[in-house]
C-alpha cells in the first residue's frame, strides 16, 4: 500500500502528522500548571498504532524517554481492553503512571485514548506528563531511601478516568487525597486532556483532507523507511561484539556501586543489545523496568544515527536480552523512584560500546544526574508547597568540539527551569546560578562546564536529593581527562554538611536563610590535553571555565600577567611533560 504514495505526499503527511503531536505538546506547555512542564516541557504525546501501541508519530519537541516508553504504555491499555473485554467509545480516556507497564516513575501519569473513524479503531493517542506530587514518604516522589514502590507514591494501574463521554470523578478524588498538591495535578491533569481533544480535532482534519486509507498508508511507509535507514547505518558499522561498563555510586541504602554492563553485537544489518551482565535488583529507587530499559536504547541509537525516523520501524532489526535478574528489568514492588539516573548510565554504555565499533562515534560521558532536588514546606499563609526541578551540567567533548557548557542530559528536550520561574513559584531565592570553574574534563576537545546552584528557603522547608556521579566522574575518552564528581552540600549551625552516600538524601530540614548547594559536575574530556591549542586555554582562563593553575598543570600552558600565553614557556613545559 505504502508504494503507491509519492515522495511528496510523504512528506507533506510526515510535516503535517508531526505538527498534531507539537502542537499537542505546545498546548499542554501552556496550560500546565507546574512548572516542570510548563518550563522544562516534562511531557509528551504522540500517534500509536491500533493493534500493536507502536509508535507511529511523535513530535519533535517532546521528552525522547517517553516517547519510547509510550508504546509499551499504549500496548498496556490494549492488553487491558482486551483481557477485561471493554467496549471503547469516542472519547474514553484511560489513565495510569504504573511504571512497571511502559510508565517510568509514578510522577509520570499517562493518558490513553482510542480514536475512531466510521465506527472503527484507528489509531490510539497519547499524552504524558511529570505531576508535582503522588504521595509517598518524600514530597515531590524522589525518595532516596525507598525500599518499595509504596514508598514513592500512588500507583495506579490503566483504569478508564473517561467513559461514554462521563468523567470518573472518584477516581479524581482518589487522587486528589493522594497528592500534597492537588490542585497543581489537578491542573495538569485538564492540560493533557485538552491536548488530546486537540490532538484528535487535528488528526480528524488530515484524514478528511487525505483520505483514512492514505494516512493508513503513510503510516507504514514512514515506520518501513525507519527500519532500512536503521539497517543501513548497522550495516555500515563491523561486525562484532562490543562490550561497555559504567557505575552507579550506589542505591541510596547502601554504599554498594552498581554496574550497568553492555555487550552489543553487530550481525551484518542486526544489532542486539544484552545487558545481563548488570548488577542485580537493588534495593534501593535506582531500578527501572524493561520498558523503561528499553526505551532509554531508543533515545541512545536516535542521538547516534540522527538521520533514522523516530518511530517503531527503527527498533525492528535491534533485539534486547535486559533479564529480570538485573535492576534494568524489574518487577513491582522494587523501587524505580530514581529512574533519571540509571537511564543516563544506560544510554551512557550504548554511547561507549558503539564508540568501540566506531571510535568516529566516540563522545565523552556527559554529566550524567539530573540532581533531582525537592523542597517542601508551608507557605507563611499556611498553602503547603512542593518544589520540585532538575538541573544541568556539562556534556562531553568529541572528535569535533568542546562539549556544551551548562546543557541538559541526553535523555530529554527538557529545559532547566529558570531561576525566576523558581522564585516566583516557591518561597525560595537562588544566591547563586553560575558556571562551575574547573568542573570539565580536560581534552584537545574539553568537556563543558557544569554549573553551581545555591538557594536558600525562605520558610523552614525539608530537602531532598536524588542525584549521581558523587563517586565515579564522566569519563574521558580517547586520553581525555574525567570531569569533576557532582558535590551536594547545605548549611547546618555547625557549617555546612554533605550527604554520606555522596549525592542522596532525603532527611535534610534547613532553617529560613540557610543555603543549600549542588555542584554539577561537567562532561568528560576527549584528547590528550597537551594537544589543545594553548589560545583555547587562554580563552578558557579568560571565560573563567578553567583556571590558571589547571592551565599549567593539566593543559601544560603558561600564561602571563596579561593572561595571554607565553609561548616559550609553554613549549618549554608540554615538551618537558612529553620527555
Amino acid at each position: 500500500m505504502s508504494k503507491t504514495l509519492d515522495p511528496v505526499t510523504l512528506a507533506i503527511l510526515n510535516g503535517r502528522l508531526e505538527q498534531i503531536a507539537d502542537e499537542m505538546d505546545a498546548t499542554l506547555y501552556r496550560s500546565a500548571f507546574n512548572p516542570i512542564i510548563a518550563e522544562a516541557r516534562d511531557a509528551c504525546h504522540g500517534l500509536y498504532h491500533a493493534e500493536t501501541g507502536a509508535t507511529l508519530v511523535q513530535g519533535t519537541r517532546g521528552l525522547p524517554i517517553f516517547v519510547g516508553a509510550m508504546a509499551f504504555a499504549v500496548k498496556a491499555v490494549i492488553d487491558k481492553v482486551k483481557k477485561d473485554g471493554d467496549e471503547l467509545a469516542p472519547g474514553d480516556t484511560y489513565l495510569f503512571n504504573d511504571p512497571y507497564a511502559g510508565g517510568t516513575h509514578l510522577n509520570d501519569f499517562r493518558l490513553v485514548r482510542p480514536v475512531f473513524r466510521d465506527g472503527e479503531l484507528y489509531c490510539w493517542i497519547a499524552s504524558v506528563g511529570h505531576w508535582l506530587d503522588i504521595g509517598g514518604n518524600v514530597p515531590g516522589g524522589f525518595n532516596a531511601k525507598a525500599t518499595e514502590s509504596f514508598q514513592e507514591g500512588v500507583r495506579i494501574p490503566p483504569v478508564k478516568l473517561i467513559a461514554n463521554g462521563v468523567m470518573n470523578r472518584d477516581l479524581i478524588d482518589i487522587l486528589a487525597a493522594n497528592s500534597r498538591v492537588p490542585a497543581s495535578n489537578y491542573g495538569d491533569l485538564n492540560g493533557q486532556l485538552n491536548a488530546l481533544d486537540l490532538g484528535e480535532k487535528r488528526l480528524a482534519d488530515v484524514l478528511e483532507a487525505y483520505g483514512d486509507d492514505i494516512v493508513a498508508a503513510a503510516f507504514e511507509a514512514f515506520s518501513d523507511r525507519a527500519e532500512a535507514m536503521m539497517r543501513e547505518a548497522v550495516r555500515a558499522l563491523p561486525d562484532g561484539v562490543y562490550t561497555f561498563e559504567d557505575y552507579l555510586d550506589n542505591d541510596g541504602i547502601t554504599a554498594d556501586k552498581l554496574t550497568i554492563a553492555l555487550d552489543l553485537t553487530i550481525s551484518g544489518d542486526e544489532m542486539t543489545l544484552d545487558f545481563s551482565r548488570s548488577s542485580a535488583p537493588c534495593a534501593g529507587p535506582l531500578n527501572i523496568a524493561y520498558s523503561t530499559a528499553a526505551a532509554c536504547c531508543y533515545v541512545a541509537l536516535k542521538h547516534v544515527f540522527t538521520a533514522v525516523p523516530a518511530n517503531a520501524g527503527c527498533l525492528r532489526p535491534i533485539t534486547f536480552n535486559i533479564p529480570e535478574t538485573t535492576l534494568l528489568g524489574v518487577k513491582p514492588p522494587k523501587p524505580v523512584g530514581g529512574y533519571t539516573e540509571t537511564i543516563l548510565r544506560v544510554i551512557g554504555v550504548v554511547f561507549g560500546a558503539l564508540a568501540k565499533a566506531d571510535p568516529a562515534l566516540a563522545t565523552a560521558g556527559p554529566f550524567g544526574t539530573i540532581n533531582a532536588l525537592s523542597v517542601a514546606g508551608y507557605r507563611d499563609d499556611g498553602s503547603r508547597y512542593v518544589m520540585f526541578s532538575f538541573f544541568g551540567g556539562g556534556l562531553g567533548g568529541n572528535p569535533e568540539s568542546d562539549g556544551l557548557n551548562h546543557a541538559n542530559n541526553p535523555i530529554s528536550m527538557a529545559t532547566i527551569p529558570p531561576a525566576e520561574i523558581l522564585e516566583a513559584s516557591y518561597p525560595v531565592k537562588f544566591t547563586q546560578w553560575a558556571l562551575r570553574p574547573d568542573s570539565a574534563g580536560a581534552g584537545r576537545h574539553r568537556g563543558g562546564v557544569g554549573a553551581v546552584y545555591e538557594l536558600e528557603t525562605m520558610t523552614d522547608a525539608d530537602v531532598f536529593l536524588l542525584g549521581e556521579r558523587g563517586i565515579y566522574p564522566p569519563l574521558g575518552v580517547a586520553g581525555g581527562g574525567d570531569a569533576a564528581l557532582n558535590r551536594f552540600v547545605w548549611e547546618t549551625d555547625a557549617g555546612e554538611r554533605s550527604p554520606e552516600l555522596a549525592s542522596k538524601i532525603a532527611d535534610v530540614r534547613v532553617r529560613p536563610g540557610q543555603k543549600v548547594r549542588i555542584e554539577s559536575p561537567g562532561g568528560g574530556g576527549f584528547g590528550d590535553p597537551k594537544t589543545r591549542e594553548p589560545e583555547k586555554v587562554a580563552r578558557d582562563v579568560r571565560l573563567g571555565f578553567v583556571s590558571r593553575e589547571a592551565a599549567r598543570e593539566t593543559y601544560g600552558v603558561v600564561l602571563d600577567d596579561k593572561g595571554d600565553v607565553d609561548p616559550t614557556e609553554t613549549r618549554n613545559l608540554r615538551e618537558g611533560a612529553a620527555a
